[in-house]
């Protein structure tokens, strides 16, 4: 079965060819996803506007690409893993290994290990912690802030992975699929 079309950045029109133009520009290139979610510009936006404001919290780059691939791992969604793959080791500093790692929810660094746990555990449990878990986040030196921005970055990549699964998007990145065991 067919996806939704991709919009194009030549042919879009109004707000949508503004946010696929604002795409290109804090992308570098215009995913498909992107010109997915130009269906509704609202979507767009979201995401963009989400995307930008998380950047600047206190999680490194490295932690959110590691929770982005461990959604998409979770997911089964192979454009997700195929993008955060490319960015996490190309941008963000992770090691192919690294990344593999990430999907599986484990990872050298104290704190990006702390992230995924918590993330897998939200993804599993719907978001509803039992005090166990929570009480293990803070306890890893997770601050509430950082909790509340794993729980956005769940959110931003849930809706990436929904749209792109939702969409049919064809991967415009180097492949790697979810049920790939070997890093």
């Amino acid at each position: 079965m067919s996806g939704l079309p991709l919009i194009q950045p030549e042919n879009a029109t109004g707000e949508a060819a503004a946010l696929l133009e604002a795409a290109q520009h804090a992308l570098g290139l215009t995913p498909n996803l992107a010109k997915a979610m130009a269906h509704s510009p609202a979507a767009l936006r979201g995401f963009l506007d989400l995307r930008r404001a998380l950047g600047t919290g206190t999680l490194p780059a490295a932690a959110q690409e590691s929770i982005a691939l461990l959604v998409a791992q979770e997911n089964g969604c192979d454009y997700g893993l195929s993008w955060h793959t490319y960015t996490g080791t190309k941008v963000a500093g992770l090691s192919h290994h690294q990344a593999h790692r990430a999907r599986r929810a484990k990872a050298q660094d104290p704190l990006t290990g702390a992230a995924l746990l918590l993330t897998r555990a939200l993804i599993r449990h719907r978001g509803t912690l039992s005090d166990t878990e929570l009480a293990a986040a803070r306890g890893s030196g997770l601050s509430g802030g950082q909790i509340t921005e794993i729980v956005a970055h769940l959110a931003l990549n849930t809706l990436t992975t929904y749209v792109g699964k939702t969409a049919r998007v064809s991967v415009d990145w180097p492949l790697v699929r979810h049920d790939d065991t070997h890093p």
